[in-house]
């Protein structure tokens, strides 16, 4: 795992991003991402969409997403409005859908069979994607399943298994509130979610606030 402490984490995770898909378009044509929602993610979308990327060559799905109607604020997938892509490169999760588990079958027919880029973010008990703390989703067999009811809301996310195979993760995470559960993610704590995330190949960018008590002692 390599962790980056820096100033300006949503311009770091931009710039990173950016340079894994330019190089999966050079390499095989077209790139696949995954991205969570989360406060920190529209900062980081708002320098990405700036930046030299080969977006018509590129699919967008999503990490995770609240059981929410089309147009509720809680939903993830209006952030991605900030980026140029055409409507035929985003693939929502499909939260309004009756029989959610059998969405969640068919949306995982239709993610590639390895994702260049994963971006996750990280929750102040430990979360990433929608692994809830103490949810038996982290041990979900399937590529995309559903947790319980989790703040409020049921979601979809991707499992780990299908976070793992991608060829990189980036792991964004700001604040000072995080810095408690960083430090014992970084200390190898197997109680929380988090700790469900592949370390090689996996890339975390923290700013100062984040990374607080990795400098203690």
């Amino acid at each position: 795992m390599e962790v980056r402490i820096v100033d300006e984490p949503a311009v770091v995770a931009a710039h990173l991003i950016a340079r894994r898909l330019r190089d999966a378009v050079r390499r095989r044509g077209t790139a696949s991402i995954a991205f969570s929602g989360g406060r920190t993610t529209p900062p980081m979308f708002e320098v990405l969409a700036r930046l030299d990327v080969p977006w018509v060559y590129i699919v967008v799905y999503q990490v995770d997403e609240r059981v929410a109607s089309d147009g509720d604020p809680d939903r993830n997938v209006g952030q991605l409005a900030v980026l140029p892509l055409r409507k035929d490169q985003i693939h929502p999760m499909p939260v309004t859908a009756k029989d959610l588990r059998s969405a969640a079958i068919r949306y995982a027919a239709r993610l590639p069979e390895r994702f260049d880029v994963v971006h996750l973010g990280m929750g102040s008990d430990g979360h990433t994607a929608s692994w809830p703390p103490g949810d038996d989703v982290v041990a979900s067999g399937r590529p995309v399943d559903l947790c319980g009811i989790f703040n409020g809301r049921a979601r979809m996310t991707l499992t780990p298994a299908t976070v793992n195979a991608a060829r990189m993760r980036l792991v964004l995470v700001t604040g000072g509130d995080k810095a408690p559960m960083i430090e014992r993610w970084l200390a190898g704590d197997r109680s929380i979610p988090i700790q469900r995330v592949r370390r090689t190949g996996t890339v975390v960018v923290l700013d100062s606030a984040a990374a607080a008590r990795l400098h203690e002692g």
